[in-house]
């Protein structure tokens, strides 16, 4: 045994190698010789030992295998400074636990953006180094490696905007439609601040969005909506939105901040009082009901009827992506395996979630 190898404790081997060195070297020219040969041998197979191990690495031991965690938690990831191709997702309440029409909607988004990142932001969610919540939605969305799930900082998204001192001094408890008002609010400072495309938690994509740029939905005839809107970073018409949000404030009626509040700026944009005068003007472009509202809110049952492939080919032919109107349709049940139409676009657009719902619904 040499003198850089181990002696377990209470052997005397380290002890007696050190005096036998030195009696070599007290010795004849020729032991002092064999003593350096020696040593110089042992250094250079240790160094070797140690430039190996540091290369290749420790060797394999088969039961450190089992003592892995089963799940590694995912680095958390920093908001950059977007380009115009991310797709948005926001969550403004509390909840952390994405239903299945959320599910699909995500996924429906990353499957038709393969090249795009789509970043879902949750207020829920914990800021730091705080453990996030584990459950099926959230474990879902991240198996597709261009979805992002990312806190979302009220605070922070509307500073420096007209709506920050608006949020500063809002009565969040005494308006009755304060998480739809608080959505609306977000979704305008989010595209204002990056740029892209936003998109309800109730969509479900069936083409790709990237091509259309500057460009918002018409509901009806007389109103747009905001379930979808596509603009540039810092756009001045999502500069007028803000303003008007806050000019023209009121939290006490349904849609005023969201869907009546867009109508009213594409209106004073375009410099037009009704819709049926133009759908586009200077650069910004109201597409028709087909595009994302092929069915309207008052038929919103259509979606849990059954249906032929052939007509809901036909029924979707002009439709980038479908709003299944989740304010009216949440609760209603359907089978996942059936052929209403609900369950098709689920097979077809997020078959992922589609074999969730089989197993767990």
């Amino acid at each position: 045994m040499g003198i850089w190898e181990f002696i377990p404790p209470g052997g005397s081997t380290m002890s007696k190698h050190p005096d036998c060195l030195l009696r070599l070297f007290w010795g004849t020219p020729r032991q002092r010789v064999c003593t350096l040969l020696i040593i110089s041998f042992k250094f250079t197979f240790f160094i070797s030992v140690m430039i190996y191990w540091h290369t290749v690495g420790e060797p394999k031991v088969q039961g450190r295998l089992y003592n892995l965690p089963v799940d590694i938690p995912c680095p958390p990831l920093a908001l950059p400074s977007l380009p115009s191709s991310h797709i948005f997702f926001l969550e403004t309440s509390d909840r952390t636990n994405p239903n299945f029409l959320f599910m699909c909607s995500v996924e429906s988004a990353a499957r038709a953006h393969p090249e795009s990142q789509v970043v879902v932001l949750m207020k829920g969610l914990p800021r730091g180094s705080a453990p996030r919540p584990r459950n099926l939605g959230i474990s879902l969305l991240s198996c597709f490696p261009n979805v992002h799930i990312e806190p979302l900082d009220l605070e922070e998204l509307f500073r420096d905007t007209p709506l920050a001192a608006w949020y500063g001094e809002a009565r969040q408890g005494w308006e009755p439609y304060w998480l739809p008002v608080l959505s609306d609010a977000s979704r305008i400072a989010v595209l204002w601040k990056f740029g892209g495309i936003y998109l309800d938690t109730d969509f479900i994509v069936l083409k790709d969005l990237r091509n259309l740029t500057n460009a918002l939905g018409i509901q009806s005839r007389y109103v747009l909506n905001g379930a979808f809107l596509a603009f540039e970073r810092q756009h001045e018409f999502m500069a007028l939105c803000m303003r008007d949000f806050v000019t023209h404030y009121n939290g006490w009626i349904w849609g005023h901040q969201g869907p009546q509040l867009l109508t009213r700026v594409f209106k004073k944009w375009c410099s037009i009082h009704s819709l049926k005068e133009t759908h586009s003007c200077r650069g910004v472009t109201a597409l028709p009901r087909e595009a994302f509202y092929p069915i309207p809110w008052q038929n919103w049952k259509r979606y849990f009827e059954d249906i032929s492939p052939e007509v809901l080919g036909q029924l979707l032919n002009a439709t980038y992506a479908v709003h299944v109107w989740n304010k009216k349709s949440q609760g209603t049940r359907f089978e996942a395996t059936s052929r209403v139409l609900l369950a098709q676009l689920y097979a077809h657009y997020c078959p992922t979630t589609h074999e969730a719902m089989k197993m767990y619904v």
